[in-house]
C-alpha cells in the first residue's frame, strides 16, 4: 500500500470531500481504499469541526449574554438561510452541506442549524458514507 497515496487523498477529503475520490484510480489504489479513505478522511474532520464550533458557539453565547441586547436585523443574507433551513431540512442540510461545500464548513453550518440534536452528527457520518460511495463508484466506473 502506498501511504504517501493514502495520507494524500485522506488529507484531501478532510478538507474538499467531493474531489478525493477521483484522485484514488490515479494513484492506483483499490475501490475499497479509496471508500475508507475518504470515509475517515472526512469523518475525523466533520467531527472536530462539528463538536469544536459547538463549544465556540456555546461559550460565544454565554460571553455575548454579558453585553447589551441589540435589535435583530433581518438582511438578505439572514432570510436567504432561513429559506435553506425550511427548505432542506436537517437530512438535506447533514447530507449536502459538506459534500457540495466543505467539510469545515459544512460542519459549522450543521453546527449553528441543528447542533442541540442528537441526530445530526450520524446524519453527517451517514451522508459521508453514501457520498463517498457514490463519488468513488463514480471516479472507478465511469470515468
Amino acid at each position: 500500500m502506498n501511504w504517501l497515496a493514502v495520507f494524500s487523498i485522506g488529507l484531501l477529503a478532510t478538507f474538499k470531500f467531493m474531489f478525493a475520490p477521483f484522485t484514488g484510480p490515479a494513484l492506483e489504489l483499490s475501490f475499497i481504499e479509496t471508500y475508507l479513505i475518504c470515509v475517515i478522511g472526512g469523518t475525523v474532520s466533520s467531527f472536530f469541526f462539528f463538536y469544536f464550533s459547538r463549544y465556540l458557539m456555546i461559550k460565544l453565547k454565554s460571553y455575548r449574554g454579558k453585553k447589551l441586547k441589540t435589535k435583530k436585523v433581518f438582511t438578505k443574507t439572514n432570510k436567504f438561510v432561513v429559506w435553506i433551513k425550511l427548505k432542506f431540512g436537517i437530512i438535506g442540510i447533514c447530507f449536502w452541506a459538506p459534500f457540495f461545500f466543505s467539510v469545515p464548513l459544512g460542519s459549522i453550518i450543521v453546527a449553528k442549524f441543528y447542533g442541540k440534536k442528537k441526530a445530526a452528527f450520524f446524519l453527517i457520518f451517514l451522508g459521508m458514507n453514501i457520498n463517498a460511495f457514490i463519488t468513488t463508484s463514480l471516479a472507478y466506473f465511469i470515468f
